[in-house]
């Protein structure tokens, strides 16, 4: 049985990851902080569905190191995948400081104990806001991503030049993934779609910066889980000569970025749109200036993705909130 360690696991993609893994006969040693960045109970309610056999879950902050340092040794993963971050865009504007200790010391931390410990398969969440305001579109991994706008973008690429030396240096196969927009059931409160919904439905206005025209690339969870599920089956390939020079970045055998998105630009405005005729409500619009920080766009070149795991996101935007509005109602008895 395969031993996959997942930081964040009680997080919105960290747990989808975890319950898919043990269904496929892994074995999961989860860890958490459980900060309270939004509602606990939320991040305990996906704990207590893990409650399986072969999952392990340890609240343990990254920065303690010696606390992972056991945690490594207790559990000796074969791979570790990192989720745990300190997300959003728009929080990295009032509390900086936050996403240097969890995204960068935290990271740093994580990968220095794969090193010491000899874990030989390292995979990381990136971001799509690496990207920055990048005017090429669709945004492909081999584009140039120096300029970032925000904070959270600037950790993220940080994480993926950490993760580039440690390969480099150690032979660690690192997996970067970069994320587009994900949404779905248990999903993150803080993210549009989830309070545009709660708003919605208690009749409460919205905020759409930039009139609504900023376009997001909408990626469903179960889409964002399956690419990773067939990474990880396949991330010993990427060691071979032929696959390395094929999907390596920069020409680094031991390096890896994919893109994962739905590669279907949506206007935000429209997005909306959507989530009213779902809800069979209308919402209450306030149609603010652009927000400092933020993107106009978000596109994904997902070619080198579907040319390693023969898939890519399938999930319509209707499709996918339909399953989030039907969990929102049940989960919060609306």
């Amino acid at each position: 049985m395969n031993k996959v360690l997942i930081t964040g696991a009680a997080g919105f993609i960290g747990y989808h990851l975890s319950k898919r893994l043990l269904s496929e006969g892994f074995e999961v040693y989860g860890i958490d902080n459980l900060n309270s960045y939004y509602e606990k109970s939320l991040k305990q309610d996906r704990l207590s569905n893990l409650k399986v056999p072969h999952f392990q879950f340890q609240a343990l902050d990254l920065q303690d190191f010696a606390g992972l340092e056991k945690a490594f040794r207790d559990f000796r993963p074969d791979m570790v995948i990192n989720l745990a971050a300190q997300a959003g865009v728009r929080y990295s504007l009032e509390n900086p400081r936050a996403y240097i200790e969890s995204n960068i010391d935290g990271f740093f931390n994580i990968l220095e104990a794969c090193k010491q410990q000899g874990v030989p398969k390292f995979i990381y969440a990136s971001s799509s806001s690496v990207y920055g305001n990048n005017e090429k579109s669709p945004f492909a991994e081999s584009d140039r991503v120096d300029f970032p706008v925000s904070l959270y973008a600037a950790t993220k690429k940080s994480n993926e030049l950490i993760a580039h030396s440690y390969s480099h240096l150690y032979d660690i196969s690192t997996v970067g993934l970069r994320f587009f927009t994900v949404y779905g059931p248990w999903g993150r409160p803080d993210m549009a779609y989830y309070f545009f919904t709660k708003a919605i439905l208690s009749g409460k206005p919205i905020q759409l910066f930039n009139q609504g025209k900023n376009l997001r690339d909408y990626t469903y969870i179960d889409d964002i889980v399956e690419s990773m599920l067939r990474i990880i089956t396949r991330s010993d390939s990427l060691k071979s000569t032929e696959l390395a020079n094929q999907f390596a970045a920069e020409k680094s055998p031991n390096y890896h970025l994919f893109n994962i998105g739905g590669s279907q630009p949506v206007p935000v405005v429209d997005f909306v749109e959507t989530l009213e005729r779902i809800l069979g409500r209308e919402a209450i619009k306030e149609m603010v200036e652009f927000q400092a920080g933020d993107v106009y766009s978000t596109e994904a070149e997902t070619k080198k993705l579907f040319e390693f795991i023969d898939y890519i996101p399938e999930t319509t935007l209707e499709d996918g909130l339909k399953q989030f509005v039907d969990w929102y109602k049940s989960y919060y008895q609306v």
